[in-house]
């Protein structure tokens, strides 16, 4: 075997080696949201944290830096499927043309709960079907400095604190 014949096969083992399955290249694409979003929840919390409360949720709300499509807060439970504290309802086909969060009215009064319940649907707005639970949870936790545990449990107990929530 030639030279150039051994370096042509080295070379096309490597290339082989190097091309990504199906599995791998989606495990890539989710470690790279995860990533992402992580770096814009640090990027948040340094220009609105410590200490995110209501008020500041509200402005942050209004922050293209960190959430991307203009997005209203709304009380209403209409949109809510049973057992659901909140929805991000688009305003139309494209998300440039914005949001409305709708939050279960039993929070409405409810302010040091607010920002759990908010933080949480910022990574679906920004991100769309693509983001999931994990990535909503990520997002909340690290703005809020919560562990991501008592972040997600933190959700479930206002979520149990609806009206007729099971339990």
């Amino acid at each position: 075997m030639t030279a150039g014949a051994r370096r042509h096969i080295l070379e096309s083992k490597r290339a082989m080696e190097s091309i990504l399955t199906d599995e791998e290249y989606e495990l890539s694409g989710q470690q790279a949201l995860k990533d992402h979003v992580l770096e814009r929840a640090r990027f948040a919390l340094r220009k609105w944290g410590p200490n995110i409360d209501y008020e500041k949720t509200l402005l942050l709300l209004k922050d293209r830096d960190v959430v991307r499509y203009e997005t209203e807060l709304a009380f209403d439970g209409a949109p809510l499927h049973p057992g659901e504290f909140g929805y991000a309802e688009p305003l139309g086909e494209d998300p440039e043309q914005g949001f409305r969060l709708c939050l279960h009215p039993c929070f409405e009064n409810r302010p040091q709960d607010l920002p759990l319940l908010i933080l949480y649907h910022i990574v679906r707005i920004n991100y769309g079907d693509i983001a999931t639970d994990e990535e909503a949870e990520l997002f909340g936790s690290t703005l809020l400095e919560l562990d991501p545990e008592a972040y997600y449990e933190s959700l479930c107990r206002l979520a149990d604190s609806m009206p007729g929530a099971p339990g």
